[in-house]
């Protein structure tokens, strides 16, 4: 008897929002954990709940590593352009089972976090050297 292949959690989401490709969850997902590994560094600590704000910069920081000057380019190919549609999906993924969340977070904790063009163009601009 041949078992059924494991559901994919990231499909079901793509069906539940057809806004967002497979590829922006997991690009979220890998954020997430880059995110975390990160502030376990800063704070020395295990694993703890990251803010909105903590999890935006992270995602800004893992976007312009993994991807340079290609990040805003992915980003709005996946639907994401702006902070609010990463609150879309990490909520759509709570709503989902993938991710938890505390009484205190909510969609507003991702709304007007950076300006995009700002956080992902900005750093590959050329310097104007002073005359």
């Amino acid at each position: 008897m041949e078992l059924p292949p494991p559901k994919d959690p990231f499909a079901e989401l793509v069906v539940a929002d057809p806004r967002y490709p497979r590829d922006a969850y997991l690009f979220l997902r890998d954020g997430l954990e880059y995110t975390q590994r990160l502030l376990k560094r800063e704070i020395g600590t295990k694993a703890r709940h990251i803010s909105g704000q903590e999890l935006l910069e992270g995602l800004r920081e893992y976007a312009l590593k993994e991807y340079g000057p290609m990040a805003l380019t992915l980003l709005a190919e996946w639907g994401v352009r702006r902070t609010e549609d990463f609150g879309d999906l990490v909520f759509n993924m709570v709503e989902h089972g993938i991710l938890s969340k505390t009484d205190r977070d909510s969609r507003d904790d991702f709304r007007n976090g950076y300006d995009f063009d700002q956080a992902f163009r900005s750093p590959f601009l050329p310097t104007r050297r002073p005359d």
